[in-house]
């Protein structure tokens, strides 16, 4: 059983914001990359290769991240935020942790179908689907469906901590920032 530590502080550990931000860039990195291979003829080799490349970054980075989170609980919620939103930002939490999961392992097994191999840094990975281009076609659009779904689920993440930084100003953003608190301390309104 993995021990499980509540944080007193208002922030998160220094590990935990690392790995926060280290995915953040790697996940938009990857949707962008991925879009513009849905998307592109010209340097299609080169953007798969760039595409698996960080779909393999993104699913390491979240193995590492969910063994993190399971030993790190962070810090407890600022009190303006009720019941009802507390199952909503544990439930969406969940949510984005098995789209990002599931999401690197769905492009490996659509590559997989097509009979693609799947090599990276030199090293070239089993296939984990049977070639099938009926599968394949499955899988594609599985992986397109994750992908939508992470780019509202990521819009709603943002848009919920700048409602809490900005309106609530209860010091949402911060948890998760490093650097003063100045720069993200905005005054209360009386």
């Amino acid at each position: 059983m993995i021990a499980s530590v509540t944080r007193s502080g208002s922030r998160y550990a220094v590990s935990t914001r690392v790995l926060h931000w280290l995915a953040a860039v790697l996940v938009f990195s990857t949707l962008v990359v991925g879009f513009l291979l849905a998307n592109s003829l010209a340097d299609y080799a080169v953007l798969l290769s760039v595409h698996k490349a960080l779909g393999a970054l993104v699913f390491l980075v979240f193995v590492v991240r969910l063994i993190n989170r399971l030993t790190d609980r962070g810090p407890a919620l600022p009190a303006t935020v009720g019941r009802v939103e507390r199952i909503a930002v544990i439930g969406s939490e969940l949510g984005m942790y098995v789209l990002l999961l599931v999401q690197p392992l769905l492009g490996w097994a659509m590559l997989s179908a097509s009979g693609v191999p799947v090599v990276l840094g030199g090293v070239r990975l089993p296939p984990i689907a049977p070639m099938d281009a009926e599968l394949f076609g499955l899988l594609r659009n599985g992986h397109s469906v994750v992908a939508y779904a992470l780019v509202v689920m990521i819009a709603a993440h943002v848009s919920a901590v700048l409602l809490h930084t900005l309106t609530l100003r209860d010091g949402m953003l911060r948890r998760m920032t490093f650097g003063g608190d100045e720069l993200l301390e905005l005054p209360r309104r009386t």
